[in-house]
């Protein structure tokens, strides 16, 4: 079976709540196909946790899942990584030996881990077989190890398509690693003492590269590139999606080098040319009730259940909140003015009140909108969702915004010309005129504002665009309003990009900060924060995101992808 980047996130999604269930730890999330807890990456460098989301089936994700899960709850991450050799090809047997260590105490009273943890290493095996990864004497070692150590851990046999293959290695390695084995076995449920016996096995096999004897039978002196081999065995993907949603593209993203160096973090050389302004004040009167006579027809012509969705809508964001007393309860608070009532009528018990509850729509949800000059090809798709999601909030009583980040110029504009007259100081941090649009505010109705909305039709908006600050701009703008709960959700169609800033510092200066400041936010907890993906996903920078596809006309698909994104989140 092969997963479509929509199909691949719902796996993430219940492969994520899986592990939390099983550990117990609510700070565990995928982002960018890769898990996080509290923020920091989980390690899962073990050959046979390795995989290709988008070509794997479904129970092969669950045993991957349920390996992590036993890791987190079995092995001393500080412990493990005080012992790990600095050898690659040490450290890679060493981890896989303490990952093998961790499955074996999955116990009979879960059978269904049991069974995944197997159909796991199996696959792995057969796959790392028929791909030929044990054509090359390291390749063939190192899963020789692995499946002398699992069969010994677990006391289940080898596959017989496994068993030929390894069948001259294995008796080789018995005489050098028999008491090892033995070890693992003995010490399986004792971390430390296990590590004894799998360091000596990993050390092995390093010393044998390192000396390359060709006496002896574990000789690798004309083994091939040990990297390159490695990544072949650790089975390291490109995750590059040719399946049949393969307009729908990740990220290429990337840690900046100046950004990481610079103690004072992000850097902007000048905000003199900043702007934050409302949209529709750069549009004549006249265009812009052209603009929204043109958007009314395109909404229509998409046959959109508006008050369908604001129920929706409504269903999904409404809270319990109290909403003063109820009076003539049998059973409560007593109500001091039915006093009386007990001394005229003692068999009166509708003396009591209580408090009363009602769902309320105390929410703010707050669209971030790229206007980037890639994004000029989508927006009528993109002004005709935020205007009938504006619309459908409205109607269900939900405050809502519109706002939308570009530059004033390209490359740079009067900012980079002022670092150049300076005589370009190095890593000057963001060269830009950057420019915050506001289509609507929180504070006015879609009805009020609709003229507003249309001005996202304006094309000489569309520039380039730095995100990470627009997002901090969006959650800063929330804060300042008292509904309890508050949703932003960014609509972008790739990285950040303005070129003057990557050639005066480095390629991934704004990417590094967009990620930062996204988790600074979320760390906080008092915003949501979801990314929207216009052909491609957004995985890499929001912890919850959906790709979309917009080349098409807008369909009440769409919408409702978009509420199940929330409905997801909200559950964790």
């Amino acid at each position: 079976m092969r997963f479509n980047h929509r199909q691949q996130q719902h796996v993430e999604e219940l492969c994520g709540a899986s592990i939390r269930a099983l550990t117990g730890l609510p700070g565990l999330y995928h982002r960018g196909r890769t898990l996080f807890l509290d923020g920091k990456k989980v390690n899962t460098n073990a050959p046979h946790l390795q995989t290709d989301v988008l070509e794997q089936d479904f129970r092969s994700h669950r045993g991957i899942s349920d390996g992590i899960a036993l890791r987190l709850q079995h092995s001393d991450e500080k412990l493990h990584q005080s012992l790990c050799p600095p050898s690659p090809i040490a450290r890679l047997i060493f981890d896989m030996l303490e990952q093998l260590r961790v499955e074996s105490q999955v116990t009979d009273q879960h059978p269904g881990m049991k069974q995944n943890l197997l159909y796991r290493f199996q696959q792995w095996s057969l796959k790392f077989h028929y791909e030929d990864h044990t054509e090359t004497q390291l390749g063939l070692l190192i899963f020789t190890i692995a499946q002398a150590s699992w069969s010994r851990l677990t006391g289940l046999p080898t596959l017989e398509e496994i068993d030929d293959v390894i069948e001259s290695t294995r008796a080789n390695l018995s005489p050098l690693i028999g008491s090892d084995l033995l070890g693992l076995r003995k010490n399986r449920d004792k971390q430390s003492a296990y590590a004894v016996h799998a360091l000596s096995i990993a050390k092995l096999v390093d010393e044998s590269l390192q000396v390359g004897d060709k006496e002896r039978a574990l000789n690798l002196a004309e083994q091939e590139d040990t990297e390159k081999a490695l990544n072949r065995i650790a089975l390291s993907s490109d995750f590059s999606d040719e399946a049949e949603d393969a307009n729908i593209a990740s990220i290429i993203t990337g840690t900046s080098k100046v950004l990481s160096d610079n103690p004072t973090g992000y850097r902007v050389f000048t905000e003199a040319y900043d702007q934050e302004y409302k949209a529709a004040s750069k549009v004549r009167d006249v265009e812009i009730i052209e603009f929204r006579d043109q958007l009314d027809l395109m909404i229509k012509a998409q046959g959109i259940n508006i008050p369908r969705l604001a129920r929706q809508i409504s269903d999904l964001l409404a809270q319990p909140g109290r909403d003063g007393w109820q009076f003539g309860e049998e059973d409560g608070v007593i109500d001091g003015r039915r006093l009386s009532q007990v001394i005229s009528s003692p068999s009166e018990r509708r003396i009591f009140r209580k408090d009363r509850y009602r769902f309320k729509n105390d929410c703010l949800v707050s669209f971030l909108i790229d206007c980037s000059g890639s994004m000029k090809q989508y927006i009528e798709s993109i002004a005709m969702m935020v205007d009938i999601f504006g619309r459908a909030l409205d109607q269900a009583d939900i405050s809502s915004e519109i706002l939308g980040f570009t530059t004033a110029k390209w490359n740079g504009g009067r900012a980079l010309k002022d670092w150049i007259a300076q005589g370009r100081p190095e890593n000057p941090g963001r060269l830009a005129e950057r420019s915050h649009l506001i289509f609507k505010n929180a504070d006015t109705g879609w009805r009020k504002s609709r003229r507003d909305i249309a001005a996202l039709l304006k094309s000489p908006y569309f520039r380039e665009g730095v995100d990470g600050e627009a997002v901090n701009w969006a959650c800063q703008r929330m804060r300042k309003h008292g509904e309890q709960r508050k949703i932003l959700i960014v609509i972008s169609d790739g990285s950040p990009m303005d070129a003057a800033t990557h050639q005066a510092n480095d390629e991934y200066y704004l990417d590094h900060h967009l990620k930062q400041t996204v988790e600074r936010n979320e760390a906080e907890s008092d915003v949501e924060i979801y990314g929207l993906g216009v052909g491609l996903s957004l995985t890499p920078y929001y912890r919850h995101s959906l790709a979309i596809d917009l080349s098409e006309s807008l369909s009440n698909t769409v919408f409702q992808q978009i509420l199940q994104m929330i409905a997801h989140a909200k559950r964790r």
